[in-house]
């Protein structure tokens, strides 16, 4: 199958060259087992797209790929994208062959509802669920006179990034806004940059906010504090009646603490919100590979760890805790092995 020159491109800045992959796999070449007839003769290549690199999932992707590479006869590269909304589309032109979803996305994408509304994309089932996507709203902290996300209103008009444009980063932020009370494009100037480019415009002055939901420690995050200083800039924190409000349409979101430390000089804890992200797969993908790479994942989870400190809230008793989405058949499988209950809508019809 042939790939855009999107995907040529980022497989040749990736960080796992070795690792590269040669294509999606072709459901048109499964057999009755389930396996492929090219599995027999060479490893099966994986593509597995993230986000940018400033955030946690390109990280956490490369740290999956790193696992299932050394551990698997599978060979799985991940690479990076403007995040969730391009990894739909990515998996749904079989440009892709797994990917890292936000759960809000992903259920306003199956359900065909918000930015997916009456148009629902579902070429994509889940395989477990991942770490938390923490809301990190970062202003000046001379705009900070509450401390909560209400001080957005003192940067009105400035520059604020939303993330890139379509990015799983966008949508949310929009959603929590909007939910808000706020109107990203008539109360603020909205910038459409990667996370990193964000944190560098932060700090030079160009920008007086940014949205960075991130697994904890954020890349981006850490670097704006190393960069200003602690005293400089403020994690706006949210209350129990805002996020009633974020939840009202789409209750994904719940209460998240970062703890004192998380960030250089960040003395103090700061309650903020989250909601889940989960690795996604191709419904093509046969069953053996996805079970393999199910397995695999848990039976090495504390190596997984050791990668990156946002995969230690995940667990086997919270693999499927919370899907909105359909679990791939060979995940089914392996959960259902290790004894977990599987609920009616998360089996795939």
């Amino acid at each position: 199958m042939k790939r855009r020159s999107f995907l040529q491109i980022s497989l040749a800045s990736a960080l796992l060259p070795s690792l590269i992959g040669s294509g999606c796999s072709d459901s048109s070449e499964q057999n009755t087992s389930g396996t492929t007839s090219s599995q027999a003769e060479q490893p099966q290549s994986l593509i597995l797209t993230t986000a940018t690199t400033g955030g946690t999932y390109y990280p956490v992707g490369v740290a999956i790929a790193t696992l299932i590479s050394n551990k698997t006869p599978l060979k799985m590269n991940a690479i990076n994208s403007a995040g969730s909304a391009e990894n739909i589309q990515l998996l749904k032109n079989k440009e892709a062959d797994l990917a890292i979803l936000q759960g809000l996305f992903g259920a306003m994408a199956w359900s065909g509802t918000g930015k997916y509304e009456g148009k629902p994309e579902q070429e994509f089932r889940a395989i477990t669920l991942l770490w938390q996507n923490v809301e990190h709203f970062v202003i000046p902290k001379q705009f900070a006179t509450t401390g909560n996300i209400e001080d957005l209103n003192n940067i009105k008009a400035k520059s604020f990034s939303i993330g890139k444009r379509g990015s799983g980063t966008e949508i949310s932020g929009r959603t929590i806004l909007t939910e808000l009370g706020f109107d990203v494009e008539q109360d603020f100037r909205p910038e459409y940059i990667g996370y990193s480019e964000s944190a560098a415009a932060l700090q030079d002055g160009r920008i007086a906010g940014m949205n960075i939901p991130a697994g904890v420690p954020a890349s981006a995050i850490t670097q704006s504090y190393a960069a200003m200083g602690a005293d400089k800039i403020a994690i706006l924190e949210f209350t129990d009646s805002q996020l009633a409000k974020i939840n009202a349409t789409f209750p994904v979101w719940q209460p998240y603490q970062i703890e004192a430390g998380a960030y250089p000089g960040q003395e103090q804890a700061i309650q903020t919100i989250a909601q889940s992200n989960f690795l996604a797969v191709h419904p093509s993908i046969d069953d053996e590979t996805v079970y393999q790479i199910t397995k695999t994942i848990y039976e090495n989870l504390s190596e997984l760890q050791e990668f990156h400190q946002a995969t230690k809230e995940m667990s086997l008793d919270k693999a499927i805790s919370g899907l909105t989405t359909p679990l791939h058949p060979g995940a089914v499988k392996y959960y259902q092995e290790q004894g977990l209950e599987i609920p009616a809508n998360l089996l795939a019809s």
